[in-house]
C-alpha cells in the first residue's frame, strides 16, 4: 500500500514496486473514473467532497480484499477509520516530502488545483504516522531509489534484482 499527499509520486513508485514484487497496480484515479464516471477533481466538483473521499476509501477497502496488488490510494483515505483498521493487514509505504517539494510537483497538473500541502499535512500527517510501517523521503529519492528502499525493508528477493 502506497500513501502519500499529493504530488509524492504514489502512482509512479507503486508500478515500480508492483513490476518488482510481479503485482499489478491498482491506482484511485483509474478505479474512480471507471467505477464513478470521473477524475477526483470532476467527482468532487459533481458530487462534493465528501462523496469522492468514501469512492476513494471504498477502493481501499475493495482492493485490500482482493488478490494481492500493490495500491496506490488517496490521501483522503487515511481519514477514515474503516481504512486505517484495514490497513493493518498491509504493509503501508509513505512518501513524503517538504511542503515547497510537493507544491512544486502540482503546480503543473490540474489533477486537483485546489491542493495546499501545508493544509492537507496538518490533517492527515497524524493518521499517515498511524499507519506507516516505512516513511521515504521522495524530495531526496527518485521513484527507482524508493523502489529499492521498499524491497529491502520487505525482505525481497527482488530487491537483488532490481
Amino acid at each position: 500500500m502506497v500513501i502519500g499527499l499529493m504530488g509524492s509520486g504514489k502512482t509512479t513508485a507503486g508500478r515500480l514496486i508492483g513490476e518488482a514484487l510481479g503485482l499489478p497496480l491498482s491506482d484511485s484515479d483509474p478505479y474512480l473514473v471507471a467505477r464513478h464516471g470521473g477524475t477526483a477533481a470532476q467527482i468532487a466538483a459533481r458530487e462534493g467532497a465528501e462523496a469522492l473521499h468514501r469512492y476513494e476509501a471504498e477502493h481501499v477497502l475493495h482492493e485490500l480484499e482482493g488478490e494481492p496488488k500493490v495500491i496506490a490510494a488517496a490521501a483522503s483515505t487515511v481519514e477514515d477509520p474503516q481504512v486505517r483498521t484495514a490497513l493493518k493487514q498491509a504493509f503501508v509505504v509513505w512518501l513524503d516530502a517538504a511542503d515547497e517539494v510537493l507544491a512544486e510537483r502540482m503546480r503543473s497538473s490540474d489533477h486537483r488545483p485546489a491542493f495546499g500541502p501545508a493544509e492537507m499535512r496538518a490533517r492527515r500527517e497524524p493518521y499517515f504516522r498511524e499507519v506507516a510501517d516505512a516513511v521515504y523521503d521522495v524530495g531526496e529519492l527518485r521513484p527507482e531509489q524508493v523502489r529499492d528502499a521498499v524491497l529491502r525493508d520487505l525482505g525481497s528477493p527482488a530487491a537483488d534484482q532490481a
